[in-house]
């Protein structure tokens, strides 16, 4: 059965290859749609979002990926394939966050701008795990991914310069609202520094971690297409035990059952750890929420973890 699906996936892989080839051949990416906007298409709302508001009235954005949509496993739909064929634009994470999609993103780059935010980053600046893997999650590193925002904006300066102005002017009040966000973070380093462990159901808060002075654990490796073992939650039950760690996190785009699996762990051996709240790692909120925004979802993140592990944080 699994060799069947996988035959049926390469052969969808294949028809959308071939559909974007033909839909391509012989014509140019339009400048405009018809309300006289840029079509600006991204996989992930971390980077739509904060475009939508720095293009303003100036940009149409569409995210492929929206609220509890894993990106590590997700494949394209038919849908996002027609989606893909009417942008102008297209804007994707890279670092091996869309697996699935790379070949797609290749062969649309021969017809129309496309740009992986996320290989602009300095190769010195990328965590890596300990068999050399990128760490693709760089939007929890706000000054990273302020650098990829900035790559973006680059790109739709170059695509219509007669709005270059206007994408600058609205890029820099968007930064100001990036390091206002990056001061309120600051009041993470009152958490007790033994109780400064941030566990999660996979390994996506290295870049958050590395900004805000907090260790982390992951069950899972890098992506979600990794397997859990008893080891792995016994491992963080002992590491739970060591730093007296007083809650554990779920994420919204992953299946809790692990953490909970360390949680009732942890209880067996008579450690008391509670669920200290769903945090928003791969995805954003919903739509129209204040977490279904960058800023909003990171900061509703801070607050979270904060008085989950502060002792008085509430």
């Amino acid at each position: 059965m699994k060799n069947v699906m996988k035959k049926m996936g390469c052969l969808f892989l294949i028809s959308a290859l071939l559909v974007l080839s033909a839909c391509s051949s012989g014509q140019e990416a339009s400048k405009r749609s018809k309300d006289g906007k840029i079509n600006v298409v991204t996989t992930i709302a971390q980077i739509g979002e904060p475009l939508s508001e720095i293009g303003g009235d100036r940009l149409n954005v569409k995210s492929l990926m929206g609220p509890s949509v894993d990106p590590h496993l997700y494949k394209a739909t038919q849908s996002d394939m027609e989606t893909l064929e009417e942008a102008d634009i297209i804007f994707y994470n890279g670092l091996h966050l869309e697996a699935n999609m790379v070949e797609i993103f290749e062969k649309i780059s021969e017809s129309k701008p496309v740009l992986a935010v996320g290989e602009t980053i300095p190769e010195e600046s990328l965590l890596k795990d300990e068999k050399g893997v990128v760490d693709p999650h760089i939007w929890f590193d706000l000054d990273l991914w302020q650098q990829a925002l900035d790559a973006a904006v680059e790109q739709l300066k170059e695509f219509s310069p007669e709005d270059a102005d206007y994408f600058e002017e609205n890029k820099k009040k968007y930064f100001a609202r990036l390091a206002d966000l990056k001061k309120e973070a600051e009041k993470l380093a009152d958490i007790p520094e033994s109780q400064r462990v941030l566990v999660t159901a996979h390994d996506a808060f290295g870049y958050f971690g590395r900004m805000h002075g907090i260790k982390v654990i992951g069950l899972q490796g890098l992506s979600t297409d990794s397997e859990i073992g008893i080891t792995d939650i016994q491992d963080t039950i002992d590491i739970i035990k060591k730093y007296k760690v007083p809650a554990v996190f779920i994420e919204s785009s992953i299946n809790e059952k692990s953490i909970m699996a360390v949680i009732e762990g942890a209880k067996s051996e008579g450690i008391n750890v509670t669920l200290g709240g769903e945090l928003y790692s791969d995805a954003m909120g919903e739509e129209g929420t204040e977490e279904g925004t960058y800023i909003g979802m990171y900061r509703h993140n801070i607050n979270t973890i904060y008085e989950a592990l502060s002792e008085g944080g509430k």
